[in-house]
């Protein structure tokens, strides 16, 4: 199953605005992601910022879901984050999720991000499958 990395990023929004997230399948509960850092992604200490991390985490670990759950939306309810290593300007962050656990309504995954061989963070955590569309949600949703 382990097909070409696709840009996922195409519709407006953060990760697009960010330099958008390559994905693929790897097979039925395991997915890769990945991304190049650039330099709006430094911290002042010019390595890659922990928010950043967290939000390809997100991104990757939240397509994986999307794509274990048959193409329904969902959402985030947990993901406790461990960071690990650090990165820099110009190197590839590759990101592993598997999934866990799928029932009717959530997707229990794991997720470890790393560059040059070596883990940079990791993260465990538990997304809402959704039966609606994301506008059916009311304020905020």
């Amino acid at each position: 199953m382990k097909k070409k990395f696709e840009q996922i990023s195409i519709k407006p929004g953060f990760i697009k605005h960010n330099g958008g997230l390559l994905f693929r399948g790897i097979s039925e509960n395991e997915y890769e992601f990945k991304s190049i850092i650039k330099e709006n992604h430094l911290n002042a200490a010019g390595i890659t910022h922990g928010g950043y991390i967290a939000a390809l985490i997100d991104a990757g670990s939240g397509t994986s879901a999307h794509r274990t759950s048959d193409g329904s939306p969902c959402v985030t309810i947990s993901l406790d984050l461990k960071f690990i290593g650090a990165s820099r300007k110009g190197d590839e962050i590759i990101g592993k999720t598997r999934i866990l656990k799928k029932t009717k309504t959530l997707i229990f995954l794991f997720c470890e991000l790393s560059c040059n061989g070596k883990i940079v963070a990791s993260a465990s955590g538990i997304w809402k499958i959704l039966k609606s569309s994301p506008s059916n949600l009311g304020p905020g949703g």
